[in-house]
């Protein structure tokens, strides 16, 4: 998980729990291949509680998932 996804997750008030659930259960609701690093995923889910959330994360070359990004939808 990138320090910049913990610290948003820390401004939304969510937990660890939500951002798995969220990987494990959400649907990938878009695919994007423009970035130079490899493609992204934005995975869109409800948290534990019922909130809306993004989570956006991306495969490194050793195929580790990186979270990039993770925010509630308002």
């Amino acid at each position: 998980m990138s320090s910049h996804a913990e610290e948003e997750m820390l401004d939304d008030d969510l937990e660890r729990r939500d951002i798995e659930n969220a990987i494990l259960k959400g649907r990938v609701e878009k695919k994007m291949t423009h970035d130079y690093r490899g493609t992204l995923y934005r995975i869109e889910e409800p948290s534990l509680d019922g909130r809306e959330i993004h989570v956006i994360c991306r495969f490194r070359d050793d195929l580790n998932l990186v979270i990039i990004t993770c925010y509630e939808l308002y």
